[in-house]
C-alpha cells in the first residue's frame, strides 16, 4: 500500500520549513491554509476477497464523484465534471456486462443507486473514435458521500486504527473522490481532494505503508512548457527522510483554469420543453496561440433529455449561440415515460457559438430540454434534479506535445475520452449567488392522485357510453331491416351497371 498526501497552497500562505517536525512515521507541523489531495494505492491481493473476485471480470473501472457545492480550484486539481456520481467501466468480456454484480455493489458502497446491471443501465459510449475511451458509463445525481464514509469506516477500517477512520469521516467534506482500476497495473488507486480551507497538518504512517507527503506552491522553473503547471516546495518520505527535501519541478496538466466564469439557469416559465441557459462572461479563448472551441458537457438523469433532431438543424443552433452537437449518448427514447425506462439517461457534448463583438462581454447560449412524464404523485407535482453542466475550451497542443503521465492528471472523465489526446482543457468556473449548489431543482407538473378516482370512473364511463351507443346503433339497423336482409336489384338496373 501506497500513500500520497499533498498540500497546495497559495504564495502568501506558505510556512517555514523549520517549523515542521518529522518523528519516525509522522510529520506535524503549524495550521496552513492549502487545499489537500490524499491517494492511496492498493495491489489487487490488499483488497477483500468478495472486491478481488468483481474486479478480475474488468477490464477498466472508473468512478468520478463531484460535490454539488461549489469550490474554487486551486493548484492542479482544476478540472470539472457536473455534480453527482459518473462511472465510466470496461468488462473483460460482453457476458460480464450482463451481471448485477457491479451494480450490486455500487448501492452497498454509495447507498441508493438505481442500477440493475451495466447492459440495462448503462450507455455504450464510442470507442471506434478514440481507444482511450471506456465501454459504458453511468451517472446519478448523488448529493453526499455519507454512505461511502460508513462504508469504508466500517469494512476498510480495523477497530483501533483512529487515522483510517478519520479519514474515511473526512470524505463527507471532499470536493471529488475517485476510484480507478484496470487490469493491466492490477492496482487500485482512490483519491480524495478537498477545497482549500484552514487545517493542521498531521500525517501519520503505518510501517508496511510508503507515505509521501508534498507541501507545494506555484512557481516558474526555467524551460516551462505552456502545457506544464510548475510547482516548488518540501517533499517528505515518512520513515526514510529525517527533514524535508526541497523540490522544484514541472509536470504536465491537460486541465487549466481558464480565468472565466458562466452560470446556469432556467428559463421560467418552465413548462414541459424547458430551456437551459447559460450566461459566460468571457468570449475570449484562454489561448490565443491555439485553434480553441468552447463546449459544454452535460449529463441528464432520465426525467429530461435533449432531442438530437431539433439539435441538428444549423439554423435552429445559430439562433441559441450553439455551433453543434458532437456527441450524444444512444439510445435516447423521444417518448418513453420515466418510470418505463431503465438506462440511467443521457450525455451530450455541444459546442458553443460566442458571439462576435467588439470587446468583451458577456453572452448567453440557450439548449432546449424535453421532460418526460413521471410517475403520478400526490400533490399534482413532483422535483428532479438537474446538475450544471462542466462548460470549458478545448484547444489543441502545438504538434508533437506530449502528454506523458502526470501525477496529478485527472482522467476518464466522460467528455476527455471525445477529444484527441493533445487536447487541452481550459475550465470555465461555475458562479453561484450566495450559497446555492450546482444543481437545479425543478418541479414538475404530474398526474395528482389525489385526482384520479374520477379519472378512472369517468373513464370506465365514457367507455360504457360510447359501447352503449355502438349497440344501440346497431340495434337500430336490425330494427329497420332486419337480419341479413338485402334489397333485390331490378333486372333492369343490373343491366345498366
Amino acid at each position: 500500500m501506497r500513500q500520497r498526501v499533498t498540500f497546495f497552497h497559495r504564495n502568501e500562505h506558505g510556512i517555514e520549513p523549520s517549523s515542521l517536525q518529522i518523528h519516525d512515521r509522522s510529520i506535524t507541523g503549524p495550521e496552513l491554509v492549502a487545499a489537500r489531495e490524499h491517494r492511496v494505492t492498493l495491489a489487487l491481493d490488499e483488497l477483500p476477497a468478495e472486491l478481488q473476485d468483481l474486479l478480475r471480470d474488468i477490464h477498466e473501472l472508473h468512478i468520478r464523484w463531484s460535490s454539488p457545492q461549489l469550490h474554487d480550484p486551486l493548484g492542479p486539481w482544476t478540472s470539472r465534471l457536473p455534480p453527482g456520481l459518473h462511472a465510466f467501466y470496461t468488462p473483460q468480456t460482453a457476458a460480464a456486462a450482463k451481471s448485477t454484480r457491479l451494480c450490486a455493489q455500487l448501492r452497498a458502497v454509495f447507498g441508493s443507486i438505481d442500477c440493475s446491471s451495466p447492459a440495462e443501465s448503462f450507455t455504450k459510449l464510442p470507442t471506434d473514435r478514440f481507444s482511450h475511451s471506456t465501454a459504458f458509463q453511468y451517472f446519478q445525481p448523488l448529493d453526499t458521500l455519507t454512505d461511502l464514509s460508513m462504508h469504508v469506516e466500517q469494512y476498510a477500517c480495523d477497530p483501533e486504527d483512529a487515522a483510517c477512520k478519520r479519514w474515511a469521516h473526512e470524505l463527507r467534506s471532499a470536493a471529488s473522490v475517485d476510484f480507478s482500476y484496470d487490469a493491466i497495473s492490477h492496482a487500485v488507486k482512490i483519491t480524495g481532494v478537498w477545497p482549500e480551507h484552514r487545517q493542521k497538518l498531521s500525517v501519520s504512517s503505518h510501517p508496511d505503508h510508503r507515505t509521501e507527503v508534498g507541501i507545494l506552491t506555484p512557481d516558474s522553473p526555467p524551460h516551462l512548457d505552456p502545457h506544464e503547471i510548475g510547482v516548488t516546495g518540501l517533499l517528505t518520505v515518512l520513515g526514510e527522510d529525517t527533514k524535508p527535501s526541497p523540490v522544484l519541478f514541472a509536470f504536465p496538466s491537460r486541465h487549466k483554469d481558464a480565468g472565466s466564469t458562466f452560470s446556469s439557469t432556467f428559463l421560467q416559465p418552465l413548462g414541459l420543453h424547458p430551456t437551459l441557459q447559460l450566461r459566460i462572461d468571457s468570449s475570449i479563448p484562454p489561448s490565443p496561440d491555439s485553434a480553441c472551441s468552447l463546449h459544454a458537457y452535460l449529463t441528464l438523469p432520465r426525467t429530461i433529455f435533449a432531442d438530437k433532431y431539433q439539435l441538428g438543424d444549423n439554423l435552429f443552433l445559430s439562433s441559441k449561440n450553439l455551433t453543434a452537437l458532437h456527441y450524444i449518448s444512444q439510445p435516447v427514447d423521444l417518448e418513453a415515460p420515466d418510470y418505463a425506462m431503465s438506462l440511467w439517461g443521457s450525455s451530450l457534448l455541444l459546442e458553443l457559438q460566442p458571439p462576435s463583438m467588439v470587446g468583451d462581454s458577456q453572452w448567453t447560449a440557450e439548449i432546449p430540454l424535453h421532460l418526460r412524464y413521471l410517475s403520478p404523485a400526490e400533490g399534482g407535482y413532483s422535483s428532479i434534479n438537474v446538475p450544471w453542466p462542466a462548460v470549458f475550451w478545448a484547444c489543441s497542443a502545438e504538434e508533437g506535445t506530449k502528454f506523458p503521465n502526470s501525477p496529478f492528471d485527472r482522467v476518464n472523465l466522460g467528455y476527455d475520452g471525445l477529444f484527441g489526446p493533445r487536447t487541452l482543457f481550459w475550465h470555465v468556473n461555475p458562479k453561484l449567488q450566495g450559497n446555492g449548489r450546482l444543481t437545479h431543482q425543478l418541479r414538475v407538473p404530474v398526474l395528482d392522485t389525489n385526482k384520479t378516482g374520477w379519472v378512472s370512473s369517468g373513464t370506465a364511463a365514457v367507455v360504457l357510453a360510447g359501447f352503449a351507443y355502438i349497440i344501440f346503433k346497431l340495434a337500430l339497423v336490425y330494427w329497420r331491416t332486419g337480419y341479413g336482409s338485402r334489397k333485390q336489384i331490378p333486372e333492369s338496373d343490373k343491366k345498366k351497371q
